[in-house]
This record gives structure tokens, sequence and C-alpha cells, in this order.
């Protein structure tokens, strides 16, 4: 009963602000202009009704025409919070697509009210929201909230993006976009003087190339990473330079030595995976082929000489 009462209030508190919103809209002789902001705040009262009462495609509404007011107004700022209000509604239906249709929206809204900062974490929550259901819209949110961090040189913020958007490409097996995404991490991190973690990025870039087929770029990032301060000689460079030994050499059991060794095992999880399926070219044939050869070599009784008819002497 105390339920069926709540929502009549709701109901009849929607109503008058409906009814506020109409008066606030109208314009005469002697109001030229609709009073958008007190239409705005009627709208907002609306739709926190709506919400309360669970009906959550009305308050969707209801925060889409809050934000058309505020638009109205010119206030981009509490426009682009109410459209981020009605894809937080969405979210709350499951309608993952659209509700991050109207978070972008509230990011470009933003941008143009002056507020980048505001604008990023809007396309990162983006980003976790349709993470589940589309990796390919994911990255390309977390790369536009990287990109703009990146434009107000608040790279911290944007590598963490980047970073992200790196793991999501790795786990779709885009290994081209995910080698570029990469370099562009480890470059940021080298700009912010973080080295260690530069060095764990040419392990993943290694594992990304390695997976490519390609060991010449492989080699190339270990050959560039020696400028680093402190590469040389370190723990990962020693791994690297074992693991691209083994897999130059089709050692197939040197290459899993290093894959499954703490260093690379411990890594994020999408670079660890690519460590533990990581396989030599011909399966390491080359080397068992070798072994092979050498153990048979061993095992085989010396030729024997030919009998030679002089042995005895001429008589």
């Amino acid at each position: 009963m105390i339920k069926i009462i709540h929502i009549i209030a709701e109901f009849y508190t929607v109503m008058c602000n409906e009814l506020v919103v109409c008066v606030s809209l109208k314009t005469s002789l002697m109001k030229w202009k609709p009073d958008y902001d007190s239409a705005a705040s009627e709208y907002a009262k609306a739709a926190v009704c709506f919400k309360n009462a669970r009906q959550l495609e009305q308050a969707k509404d209801a925060y889409l025409q809050e934000a058309e007011a505020h638009t109205g107004n010119r206030s981009l700022f509490h426009a682009a919070k109410a459209f981020e209000q009605a894809g937080m509604m969405l979210k709350d239906m499951q309608r993952l697509p659209e509700a991050v249709q109207y978070i972008e929206k509230a990011s470009m809204m933003y941008v143009e009210n002056g507020t980048p900062d505001t604008a990023a974490m809007a396309l990162d929550r983006a980003g976790k929201l349709i993470e589940a259901l589309d990796l390919a819209k994911a990255v390309h949110l977390y790369q536009q909230a990287a990109g703009v961090f990146e434009n107000e040189d608040r790279l911290r913020q944007a590598v963490e993006l980047v970073g992200k958007a790196s793991r999501l490409l790795v786990r779709q097996q885009k290994f081209a976009e995910a080698a570029v995404s990469l370099q562009k991490e480890k470059n940021m991190y080298k700009e912010i003087e973080n080295y260690p973690t530069c060095f764990k990025k040419t392990i993943a870039q290694v594992l990304v190339h390695l997976h490519r087929g390609d060991y010449v770029a492989a080699e190339k990032c270990v050959r560039e990473s020696y400028s680093i301060p402190g590469f040389s000689g370190s723990e990962d460079c020693v791994a690297m330079e074992q693991l691209l030994q083994g897999y130059d050499e089709q050692d197939e059991e040197q290459v899993s030595r290093v894959c499954t060794s703490p260093l690379l095992r411990y890594m994020d999880n999408d670079y660890a995976k690519l460590a533990i399926s990581l396989r030599v070219p011909g399966g390491g044939k080359k080397k068992a082929a070798a072994a092979a050869a050498a153990s048979g070599d061993a095992g085989a009784a010396p030729p024997e000489e030919d009998e030679d008819e002089y042995a005895g002497g001429l008589c």
C-alpha cells in the first residue's frame, strides 16, 4: 500500500513539473525568451521521480529534455551531464550501445565547454561499459580518451588508456595494430621517464611481433631498447635475448623456458597468454632433427676400410 501511495505521489510530482515546464517555455508579448533554466530544473526533478519509481524509459526521456533545455540556454556542461544521465538509464535497461552514444555526445559537449578532463573520464566510463559487448568499440573509446588527455599534456593519464587499448587489440589478435599501440605506449613511458615499464613494453612488443612471425621487428625492438637507461643487462633484456636466440635457432625448449618463466608468466593476462602460446617456426624440428642426426652418428659403426691387395707385400 505504501509503495502505491509513493508511486501516486511521484506521478503528481511529475505532472506538476510538466505544468511548470509548459509555463516556462511559453513566450508572450512581455516574455520574448523561454525560461530554459526553469524548464531544465523541472525536467531534472521529473527525471529523478521517474528514476525512483523505476520508470527508466520515462526517466531517460526526461533527462534528454533536460539536456535540450540546457542546450537552449547554452549551458553545455549541464547539458552534457543530463546526456550522461540518460546514458546511465539506458545502461540500467541493458541497452549499452545506445548508452555509449549519449555518453560520447556528452564528451563532445564537455570538450566544447572547455572541460576536456571530464570528457576523457566520460569516454573511459563508456569504454568500460561496452568492453564486454564490443571490444573494437571499447578500443576506439579508450583511444579517444587518451587523445584528449594527450592534448592536455597529461601523459600519465593518457598512457593508461593507451595501455587498455593495446591489451584489447591483443585480445582480438589484431597484432599489427597492437604493435603500433604498444610503441606509442612505450614512447610515452619513456617521455615520463618510467623506464622499468618501458622494459615490460619491450617484452610485450617482442611477443606481439613473434606472433606475427616478424622476427626482424622483434629484434629491432630489443635493439632500440638498449638506449633506455638500465635496460642493457637487465633481467628483461637477458630474457628477450634468449627468447630471440631460441626462436631464431628453432629451439623449442629454450623458447618454452623463457616463456614460462615468472618474468613473463606474471605479466598482464593478455601478454602472459601470448607467451604461453608462442611456438617456434616448424615446431622446433630443426633442433630435433640435428639431435637425432648427432645420436645416429654416435651409434653407427666406423666405416670399413677397403682391403689392400698389397697388404702382404709383392711376393
